[in-house]
């Protein structure tokens, strides 16, 4: 069973720690947030996407999902601000092994990210490949 750390750097530099059984991997990616610093960007309200699913390999998600999907989000102004295959559930049931949170500065980003034409080979791998059952994602507006 793999773990996956992230860690956000200066820069919007991202550090991936993939540890698997016995081995470790470190991965730093250069991105750079590209959002645009407008008044329409700084005075929306942030928006989250919330996901669990259940996929067959978190290291394979890593390798043919993760690396490619985090740049397209930094590029929409997203960023993962929680991620892990061991949530904590304090109610309903749980059958998954991988949650996130991710971060955009408005609703708009956010949809502009899962319904973006770059994102969409990747969603589709995840959701018809990657995924050993159907998972959720939801979209909610901070406040």
């Amino acid at each position: 069973m793999c773990k996956t750390f992230q860690l956000l750097l200066a820069k919007q530099k991202l550090l991936f720690i993939f540890a698997c059984e016995t081995k470790v991997i470190i991965r730093i990616n250069n991105m750079e947030n590209q959002v645009k610093n407008n008044d329409d960007v700084n005075s929306a309200k942030p928006a989250y996407i919330m996901v669990q699913m259940k996929v067959n390999s978190l290291e394979e998600l890593n390798q043919r999902y993760a690396q490619f999907a985090i740049p397209i989000l930094l590029k929409h102004g997203g960023q993962m601000i929680a991620g892990t295959p061991t949530p904590k559930v304090k109610e309903g049931d749980w059958n998954g092994n991988w949650a996130a949170v991710l971060q955009f500065p408005s609703m708009e980003a956010a949809e502009g990210w899962y319904n973006s034409e770059e994102y969409q080979p990747h969603k589709n791998l995840r959701i018809n490949e990657l995924q050993s059952e159907a998972g959720r994602v939801v979209i909610i507006e901070g406040m």
